[in-house]
């Protein structure tokens, strides 16, 4: 494994903060999320720090490399050309799945909309370390993978959360994105000892460190990006600098965004925090492991099934899996929900200003019936054509305005209900 890049202090590129960015003294380099830019038609502002040359990093949110099936072929041709388009020196994505379901386990295709926990199994590790074979054989440079965080554990895992990562290293040479704030919100959701997950790390291959803020709300932390980094955080930051140097280190911040000196104090407090002494805490003895290349027939399917039976029961309201914490399921479900509501807004803004106040509900009504299949973008054209096919919204000229939206992205005209039974019922027929 090749040393990695010297980063330095970054920050998430958002458009929202795109001309703070710009400003904000002691930047190094800033992190993109890779779906959210198009490499013939990059942002002005991510063009002007380029050219003073600041690095850019694509952070990717939709391969799940740890789902069940092989990587998309498309999604990876796509991340690597958008590595190419920005000169970035690495490219990154998570350790989770996104996606479950299809051919693989002959049952519907659902999409998270967000990224869930793998199992920390042997089958699921193997599913993995293949995967991400794959995208390495795909992508011109080097790739890292972010630990993330988790509101549920899965019954019955074989490996602590720094034994996954280490053995996953070992097998693939993959370089590391350690996200402290995850390694907190693991410690407040899943009991896990974020010091004991450092001390199994392999830190010489981290390649950088991830710090944002969060909050709890009845026991339970949810990793927002949307408040203040959390001392607690800025510890277990110290304790990983107490044992390595990190290459680089980035502030995420999506929501909510503090004013530019707020910004630009926290971005120099994770800049400046100091390394703390390590601390070694009782490590979990270690498990035996097969070989590097050595893999488990039928993990696929295993880690398959298993995968759609949990997202079913997230997003399409079937039976709990066997072994889950039933509360924590409904916790992670309405968490998706309202994520879903919220980036649907996002990437169809006229959609909340055209039904005002009852944007929410209606969504949450469409949303509990239908679960999504493909894509955000997708969601918004069938949430609206839903609307209209049950005369929705009762105004008439939000209606009209609604109308057009959907005339101008999907068609002619809405569907009428018959034709929408008519084409429900030729889908069934193709997934059986």
């Amino acid at each position: 494994m090749n040393k990695p890049v010297r980063l330095g202090t970054g920050i998430g590129w958002r458009p929202e903060i795109a001309d703070t960015v710009e400003r904000l003294p002691g930047l190094d380099w800033v992190e993109v999320v890779a779906e959210n830019v198009c490499p013939g038609h990059l942002p002005d502002s991510l063009v002007r720090l380029m050219e003073r040359g600041v690095t850019v990093v694509p952070h990717g949110v939709s391969l799940g490399l740890g789902g069940a099936e092989r990587p998309d072929a498309a999604r990876l041709a796509a991340l690597a050309e958008r590595a190419e388009a920005l000169g970035a020196p690495l490219v990154t994505e998570h350790i989770a799945f996104v996606r479950a379901g299809g051919e693989l386990t002959a049952s519907p295709r659902l999409e998270a909309g967000h990224l869930l926990p793998v199992p920390r199994t042997r089958d699921a590790l193997d599913v993995l370390c293949e995967n991400v074979r794959i995208a390495q054989d795909s992508l011109p440079v080097p790739l890292a993978l972010e630990n993330i965080a988790a509101l549920i554990s899965w019954p019955g895992e074989e490996l602590s959360e720094g034994q996954f990562l280490a053995e996953l290293v070992e097998r693939t040479g993959v370089r590391l994105l350690i996200d402290v704030a995850n390694l907190h919100t693991n410690h407040i959701n899943r009991g896990e000892d974020p010091l004991a997950a450092l001390d199994e790390l392999p830190v010489e291959a981290i390649a950088y460190v991830h710090v944002a803020g969060g909050v709890e709300r009845d026991g339970v932390w949810h990793d927002t990006h949307a408040h203040p980094v959390p001392r607690p955080v800025l510890d277990i930051l110290s304790r990983l600098r107490g044992r390595t140097d990190p290459p680089g280190v980035l502030l995420e911040r999506d929501d909510d965004f503090p004013p530019e000196e707020e910004l630009a104090a926290e971005l120099a407090t994770i800049g400046s925090t100091p390394a703390s002494p390590a601390v070694t805490s009782p490590v979990t003895t270690a498990r035996p492991r097969p070989p590097a290349g050595a893999s488990r027939p039928g993990a696929r399917e295993r880690v398959g099934l298993a995968q759609a039976a949990l997202l079913s029961a997230l997003v399409a309201g079937t039976p709990a899996p066997e072994g889950f914490d039933s509360r924590r399921l409904g916790v992670q479900s309405r968490a998706l929900a309202a994520k879903r509501a919220d980036v649907v807004a996002k990437v169809a803004p006229e959609l909340p200003q055209i039904l005002g106040s009852g944007y929410r509900p209606a969504f949450a009504v469409y949303a509990k019936a239908r679960p999504m299949r493909d894509g955000y973008r997708r969601d918004a054209l069938d949430f609206a054509e839903q609307l209209l096919i049950a005369g929705r919204p009762e105004d008439s000229v939000a209606r009209r305005r609604l109308t057009q939206w959907w005339q101008d992205r999907a068609g002619s005209r809405p569907p009428r209900r018959s034709a929408r039974i008519v084409r429900a019922a030729r889908a069934a027929l193709v997934g059986r």
